[in-house]
């Protein structure tokens, strides 16, 4: 009888895991379903190109895994009984139940508007597809001189900033961040930041916090309004809540806790990887939601999942952080390089020359989900007999 893998979600993380998979197993001894709501796979790192009018290439999940022996269902996940070693699924057929007997939890995350009081009604969002569609749709609309508030000064935040004010420079940009714009980058990062949003006339409001939403305009929390006929905000994200709704052990925001490998503490035969893993990385700091951080996990869980099903060494590879990699419209980046436990280091590449290293960086990424057998590694192990291994601890 074939081993039944089931991932849940086909973002970066949960497509690189099943690609990864497929590598390493043989089609004879399992098989490996991808489950996603939607049936192309959705560049989430370019969203805030595509609400600027930008047009993406379409990448349909059947395609990407045509002749894999990797199953993608299109569905909709709606429960996880982790001690049934069951998921429900909904179609259009309605709703039905898919076994597993190991499952990859990728269902990712989505935006988080803090419960800001009219966040959810007036705020566009760019975490996905049709969020960054309806923001595209509102922006064409925007005549000339119109404002335009972003919320957030984060990555998400400062290259959706960029790129609005570069493709529609007639109107009116504001960026609202709750801390410093850029504390967190070196010296060499913030100066050029700052040159970049100033060239761009776009007007920031550090140290604020916008504490309700309108139609027409945002209020921050000095009782200051800031007229806006486009909110976008990009605070932060959460987590989708089906994990804390199962008996796997989350945190309290709902994160599934994991170890080493990106194996449950509490049930070793679901393992998590991207947004939803609170994993530990050097330095014993939680790994951050990001591109990052999601892709590494996948490839630690897919080779822990492979190596447990074939009898083999189970490799435990440190995950850390090199660089992050920002993009400030088409012509500009920052390339700010981190300690292994994602801390500005004194170097960073600015310019064109890191608008080119974000983009190869992007490139890079989209390639690897849709190309998933291709590259090491490639050698395919037969499955065991299982015997359930002791728990690997969680990095420290």
């Amino acid at each position: 009888m074939q081993h039944r893998i089931v991932v849940l979600g086909a973002g970066y993380a949960g497509a690189g895991a099943a690609g990864r998979l497929a590598k390493r197993l043989r089609r004879e001894d399992v098989s490996i379903t991808l489950v996603n709501a939607e049936p192309d796979f959705v560049e989430r790192v370019r969203m805030h190109q595509l609400a600027t009018g930008q047009d993406l290439s379409p990448r349909p999940l059947a395609d990407m895994f045509a002749d894999t022996g990797v199953d993608v269902r299109v569905a909709r996940v709606t429960a996880v009984d982790a001690d049934r070693k069951a998921v429900t699924v909904t179609t259009a057929d309605g709703p039905n139940d898919l076994s597993y007997d190991t499952l990859v939890y990728a269902l990712g995350s989505h935006w988080n508007d803090q419960d800001t009081p009219g966040a959810a009604q007036h705020a566009h969002e760019i975490a996905g597809r049709p969020g960054a569609l309806r923001l595209r749709e509102r922006l064409a609309a925007l005549e000339a001189g119109q404002p335009v508030v972003v919320v957030g000064g984060g990555l998400t935040g400062l290259e959706a900033v960029t790129e609005i004010a570069e493709s529609r420079p007639d109107l009116d940009v504001t960026l609202v961040a709750r801390a410093a714009v850029g504390d967190w980058l070196s010296d060499k990062g913030r100066r050029h930041l700052k040159a970049v949003l100033d060239r761009s006339g776009i007007t920031v409001h550090q140290h604020s916090t916008v504490t309700s939403v309108a139609a027409d305009h945002v209020v921050t929390s000095d009782g200051t309004a800031l007229p806006s006929a486009a909110t976008v905000w990009t605070t932060g994200f959460s987590v989708h809540p089906i994990a804390q709704a199962s008996t796997l052990e989350v945190t309290d925001t709902g994160r599934i806790v994991v170890d080493a490998t990106m194996r449950s503490v509490s049930h070793p035969d679901v393992y998590a990887v991207g947004d939803v893993a609170w994993a530990m990385g050097p330095g014993s700091k939680p790994l951050r939601m990001s591109c990052a951080s999601g892709t590494p996990s996948a490839w630690q869980a897919a080779d822990a999942i492979a190596a447990r099903l074939t009898g083999t060494q189970c490799k435990d590879v440190p995950l850390r952080y090199f660089n992050q990699c920002i993009s400030l419209g088409r012509r500009e980046g920052l390339i700010q390089f981190v300690t292994a436990d994602d801390r500005a280091v004194t170097r960073a590449l600015t310019g064109r020359l890191a608008a080119l290293y974000k983009e190869l960086i992007c490139k890079s990424a989209v390639w690897g989900v849709a190309h998933p057998t291709l590259g090491l590694p490639t050698r395919r192990r037969p499955v065991v007999e299982q015997r359930d291994p002791a728990p690997v601890q969680a990095a420290v």
